[in-house]
């Protein structure tokens, strides 16, 4: 597991506490102003040490800071950053680099919807599933499925897409599936 990655699943283990989850979700909507240990008691209809608890473990966590007014105020930037990390280590984030007008066709990694048919980004997105797919010799369905099922919900449509720009051929039986055009850079 990479370092992004541990990072992000510590701050979502410890986030999913209620008590400290609720205490965020607090310091994130009160903004600047923050809570005291005793507002958040109040809030969280909670002892003190508990809410004192819940806000030492969020600052220990980076996700608040403390100061010296006795006020503890979110940073939810911290768990923005880790989450932009962890997508950063995506199997599709490598190649996503080199196509940075595809961005709003992908979420967290994942191809969300796919453009116009008859469009130039169609024929780039295909460009980068087949890269993303790396099809060398024959592939069965069940494995051409099982690649694009890493990026894509919709694994038959992506099919489609790659064999009807031709970055995919497929047999007669439509059971095996080979590298249509060869990508150059």
């Amino acid at each position: 597991m990479s370092a992004e990655a541990a990072r992000a699943a510590e701050l979502l283990t410890q986030l999913s506490n209620p008590a400290r989850l609720r205490a965020f979700a607090g310091l994130v909507a009160r903004g600047s102003e923050g809570f005291s240990i005793a507002e958040m008691s109040f809030l969280l209809d909670m002892s003190k040490p508990e809410a004192g608890e819940a806000l030492g473990r969020l600052a220990g966590l980076g996700l608040a800071s403390g100061s010296g007014d006795g006020y503890y105020r979110a940073k939810p930037e911290v768990l923005r950053e880790a989450a932009q990390a962890l997508v950063g280590t995506l199997p599709i984030a490598p190649l996503l680099k080199d196509y940075p007008q595809l961005k709003s066709f992908f979420s967290h990694g994942r191809l969300t919807g796919l453009p116009p048919t008859m469009s130039d980004r169609y024929e780039q997105v295909a460009e980068l599933l087949a890269r993303f797919l790396a099809v060398e010799g024959v592939l069965t369905e069940d494995d051409v499925n099982k690649r694009i099922a890493l990026v894509a919900d919709d694994v038959a449509a992506v099919r489609r897409m790659l064999v009807d720009t031709g970055w995919l051929e497929r047999d007669r039986a439509g059971t095996s599936y080979g590298a249509g055009r060869v990508y150059t850079s």
